[in-house]
């Protein structure tokens, strides 16, 4: 008989794929930058090129870490345009002492909670610990939902937050971040620089344009993959974490059931990286579909729910 996964189990591998992340993400940087730029440059000139774009971009990606684990959590929340909720105020006090409810049944501290003022029906948490955590919820996700549905929901987002998940989040959209403002500056560099190039010039735009073909292959290809690695298997586990919490599978299941089709959150359009942290993509899947896509598909989540009742 296969062992049960407890949530210890999952922080434990959380914090094993963390550790991978932190890892992968640079060699695999490097990686690329080097091979891009070795392709027109002799193999000296090359390293010293990957040198040169992978130390400022490391730093970047420290001083931005330090600034999200400071912030990161608001910034996220502001970006969306949530406003926190209390229990005092009487539209949503049924929904704070869910949240309340959940939280304690899960052996959590009560997350802050905050509402998103769109009509769609999404939910993520965030936060760098159980301890500063939140839970923001749609006004599309309120109103449509009935209390089992909601809780089940909640207790998802509980389950992220007591897996340790929240921290994960906030890694991996620091990394994205980065390295796509970086690529976009090279761009800007490389193709809007202008002027008279004589042939340094011209070497030096090639070895930009590799470059910045490198940043793209890796947001684009590789960071999606990396993303894919950690995200679906977290979200099977948030799932039976949040059925576990409130004894009630079913209700998450009826709630994603609901929430599949209607998930699009116009706020999160342009913060493709923030997708993995809902509960269900907020926007379309892609060209390739369920291949790339951040969550695996509902139908599967809602079978394996069935499956525990």
């Amino acid at each position: 008989m296969p062992k049960i996964k407890t949530v210890y189990d999952h922080i434990r591998q959380n914090n094993i794929k963390t550790a991978l992340l932190v890892a992968l993400f640079p060699l695999i940087f490097i990686a690329l930058v080097f091979l891009f730029t070795w392709c027109v440059v002799p193999l000296n000139d090359a390293i010293n090129t990957t040198i040169s774009v992978a130390i400022p971009t490391f730093i970047a990606c420290l001083i931005w870490m330090v600034i999200s684990w400071a912030f990161g959590d608001s910034m996220m929340l502001s970006a969306v345009g949530a406003h926190e909720i209390h229990d005092t105020d009487p539209q949503y006090r049924e929904v704070f002492r869910s949240v309340e409810n959940v939280a304690i049944a899960a052996g959590l501290p009560c997350p802050r909670v905050y509402i998103i003022d769109d009509d769609s029906l999404n939910a993520f948490a965030t936060g760098r610990s159980p301890r500063d955590a939140s839970v923001a919820l749609t006004r599309g996700i309120i109103k449509k939902l009935d209390k089992l549905e909601l809780e089940g929901v909640i207790a998802h987002e509980c389950a992220h937050i007591g897996n340790r998940d929240i921290r994960l989040d906030m890694l991996i959209i620091t990394g994205i971040g980065v390295t796509a403002f970086a690529a976009d500056l090279i761009y800007r560099v490389a193709f809007y620089g202008g002027g008279h190039r004589d042939n340094d010039d011209n070497k030096s735009g090639a070895v930009l344009l590799m470059v910045w073909l490198a940043f793209m292959v890796f947001n684009t290809i590789i960071t999606p993959i990396l993303r894919l690695a950690v995200s679906r298997n977290r979200e099977y586990a948030a799932d039976a974490t949040g059925a576990h919490i409130t004894r009630n599978p079913m209700g998450l299941a009826n709630a994603l059931r609901k929430i599949s089709g209607a998930s699009r959150t116009k706020s999160l359009d342009s913060m493709k990286s923030m997708a993995f942290a809902c509960i269900a993509e907020p926007g379309a899947r892609g060209f390739m579909g369920d291949v790339f896509s951040t969550h695996p598909s509902t139908e599967k989540r809602i079978a394996r729910l069935e499956s525990m009742v």
